[in-house]
């Protein structure tokens, strides 16, 4: 299953945040936040404990199921009371989840969060990211492993020098994309695969920030459509 990472900001940064306010409602996730264990039920209960023995009145909290699901704005709206009471709002949720309560809400927000990638769990409690949202896969040349993410370096083209008996040379516990690429394309019989060269990453392809319009059934062009059945 795929996941917004996020890790809990510094306390002391939180505290430079918030020290002008002195009634504060906090909002936590039950999706992403609640897997990485940095915004569900427990850590929202961590926080108004903390924000309570720094002195501040807590208005009031939730967990909303999916922080940036539209429906966010209608349980907003639910708790309007407890919200308009606060003078600020500690949001335990990813970075898209903050924006989309903004939209709600016209009161001052506190990200308690980092978001740091997207990922998928591998195992209790770890995650690894999967895609870096490039704008240029090369998973079929690559026998479906990404290079950008799995190798610490982004090789597009590897393996590097540094790889020793197949382990990575900034991660010796970690085996090296490369050699998994190299293995995989083996088994495939497409190690011709491997001597295609892939030019550097164009950074201009994927502008920030990035907009995407996805053209109706009728709008499709007619270079598409004539390669339709």
């Amino acid at each position: 299953m795929i996941r917004t990472i996020t890790t809990k900001k510094p306390v002391e940064e939180l505290k430079g945040l918030w020290k002008d306010y002195d009634r504060i409602f906090i909002i936590g996730c039950g999706t992403c936040t609640t897997m990485c264990r940095t915004g569900g039920q427990q850590e929202v209960k961590e926080m108004a404990d903390l924000l309570t023995k720094s002195g501040k009145l807590v208005t009031g909290s939730m967990v909303v199921p999916v922080a940036c699901d539209e429906l966010t704005r209608d349980i907003v709206i639910d708790n309007g009371e407890a919200i308009n009471s606060a003078q600020v709002l500690v949001i335990m949720t990813c970075a898209f989840g903050v924006q989309t309560i903004s939209k709600s809400i016209n009161k001052p927000l506190i990200p308690a969060l980092d978001t740091v990638f997207i990922g998928k769990e591998t195992g209790p409690g770890t995650f690894e990211e999967i895609c870096n949202q490039c704008g240029q896969c090369v998973l079929g040349m690559t026998a479906g492993i990404c290079p950008i993410t799995y190798c610490h370096k982004g090789l597009l083209n590897g393996p590097c020098g540094g790889t020793n008996k197949g382990k990575c040379e900034i991660d010796p516990q970690k085996d090296c994309a490369w050699t998994l690429i190299y293995n995989r394309l083996k088994e495939m019989d497409k190690l011709d695969l491997m001597y295609k060269f892939q030019p550097p990453r164009d950074f201009n392809i994927a502008p920030k920030p990035a907009k995407m319009f996805i053209p109706y059934e009728e709008e499709r062009s007619e270079e598409y459509a004539a390669e339709l059945p």
